[in-house]
């Protein structure tokens, strides 16, 4: 059997499609319904709390800026990966307050 010449590299995602055809991440908006939601979390992170802002209809670029300003703002570390921002600590009210400050619908989830 004939070896195969290329890069070996995957051309095809079920959750992505065709890889080939590469997409700006400032034009990749995030289909959602309903309001932005916050929640406290402390599940699978050692008993710390994080407060968690998902159902974001923004691309990943204005989710990492806004992530920013959340940070900065709340005065703790964080992070956003895949459409979820998460902050340090229990800073609900202050992440509703900002979200409702930039224009977008925000309510508390969970109980």
């Amino acid at each position: 059997m004939a070896k195969r010449s290329g890069s070996g590299d995957m051309v095809w995602s079920s959750s992505d499609g065709d890889l080939r055809r590469a997409r700006d991440p400032k034009t990749v908006t995030r289909k959602t319904e309903g309001p932005v939601k916050v929640r406290r979390e402390t599940a699978g992170r050692k008993g710390k709390t994080v407060t968690t802002v998902f159902n974001l209809p923004l691309n990943d670029v204005e989710i990492r800026e806004l992530a920013g300003k959340l940070k900065k703002r709340c005065g703790v570390g964080g992070s956003a990966k895949d459409g979820i921002i998460e902050i340090q600590g229990d800073h609900r009210d202050t992440v509703l307050d900002v979200l409702r400050a930039e224009g977008l619908t925000a309510v508390l989830a969970g109980g």
